[in-house]
């Protein structure tokens, strides 16, 4: 009873999955992705433990099309009602839609991407989210070209009980929090009336306090920008030194504060964390 799209990016260097439905904390069921091996949505009657299995699968080199194959043949439950996607670090993803699944239910499956859902508005959720996706080959960031997919499913009629939660899953090698973790998106939406524009308005959030700058953007702590900062952290109760040190000690002090860390470059600041520094 869920709309999902496993997918992974352009450079093959992040995995994940982005789900919706009509039922509490979808996001705790549906998504599993690991680093550099792969990512699957389990979902109708799910069972859970494809999670593991499939990422077992994809780690040994074994492809999505046979992964999922592999999944349905040693499952001994209904797997009527069994819906699945799969996609690995390379080659199409793939898809199975049990027969007795609650209609409609379907799927579409390409380089690099799975698509399925049931207990849909119709085949247009799958149809939407599909050429949505294919559409997206510039949104170069993984999280936002999921998103734009589900949205367009969502739009189309997704889950037709109804909406309640949503989740993004995001993973990509060392680019976690701090360069310690592998994850790095996982968002979800338990229990709402909108859950696909929430995670949206969430993803953004995420966006601003996790991502790490680009550094054509940065500016030069000196001259007038260095002025300013040294100013605005004053007011913020954030007193500098003299030095470039200080200063830097000073904005990253401040910066662990709002929570902006990951933004944080030593003699420059993010346009963004200028932005936040200026409105607080």
């Amino acid at each position: 009873m869920t709309f999902s799209i496993v997918a992974r990016s352009a450079d093959g260097c992040a995995l994940g999955v982005a789900v919706a439905s009509k039922f509490l904390g979808v996001g705790a069921a549906v998504p599993a992705a690991l680093a550099e091996v792969g990512a699957v949505a389990t979902q109708s009657y799910a069972n859970l433990a494809y999670r593991p299995q499939a990422l077992a699968l994809l780690g040994t080199g074994v492809p999505a099309t046979e992964t999922v194959a592999g999944l349905i043949a040693a499952d001994d439950g209904p797997v009527d009602h069994r819906q699945v996607g799969v996609v690995g670090t390379s080659g199409p993803g793939a898809t199975f839609t049990g027969p007795a699944c609650h209609p409609w239910a379907g799927g579409a499956a390409g380089d690099g991407f799975a698509i399925q859902g049931n207990m849909l508005a119709g085949p247009q959720v799958v149809d939407r989210m599909r050429d949505e996706w294919l559409a997206g080959a510039e949104i170069t960031r993984l999280a936002y070209r999921l998103l734009a997919a589900l949205r367009a499913g969502d739009e189309a009629g997704g889950d037709r009980r109804g909406r309640q939660s949503a989740a993004l899953l995001v993973v990509a090698k060392g680019q976690g929090y701090g360069g310690t973790s592998d994850v790095l998106v996982d968002l979800r939406v338990d229990d709402h009336t909108a859950p696909v524009t929430e995670l949206g308005r969430l993803l953004e959030m995420h966006s601003l306090y996790f991502e790490r700058p680009d550094p054509a953007t940065l500016l030069e702590l000196s001259g007038p920008v260095g002025d300013e900062v040294r100013a605005l952290l004053a007011a913020a109760g954030h007193q500098a030194g003299p030095d470039l040190a200080d200063l830097d000690e000073a904005l990253a002090s401040w910066a662990g504060i709002a929570n902006l860390e990951e933004r944080i470059v030593a003699g420059h600041i993010d346009p963004l964390v200028l932005d936040q520094l200026r409105g607080a």
